[in-house]
């Protein structure tokens, strides 16, 4: 419990998730302690089905790569 609204709650979330998505656009963004976001380039590459065994063309397109922080991971595994 943070004691604000949801509605409050619920615009800062999405207000900083606009900020997020504008700023990436532009450059890789660095959370000190947490990670790095980047948008990576995946080129064109043939797929497959694998009930259907048929294969067709993934077409090239942009990705979001998240790489965490050594500090945040190692948080995240402390044991108790």
């Amino acid at each position: 419990m943070t004691g604000y609204s949801s509605l409050f709650s619920q615009k800062l979330v999405d207000d900083l998730i606009h900020l997020i998505s504008e700023n990436l656009l532009k450059n890789n963004i660095t959370l000190k302690n947490f990670g790095v976001l980047k948008i990576i380039q995946k080129n064109e590459r043939l797929g497959r089905n694998p009930k259907t065994k048929k294969t067709y063309i993934i077409n090239k397109r942009k990705s979001l790569s998240f790489t965490c922080s050594k500090s945040f991971l190692k948080t995240v595994n402390k044991d108790g």
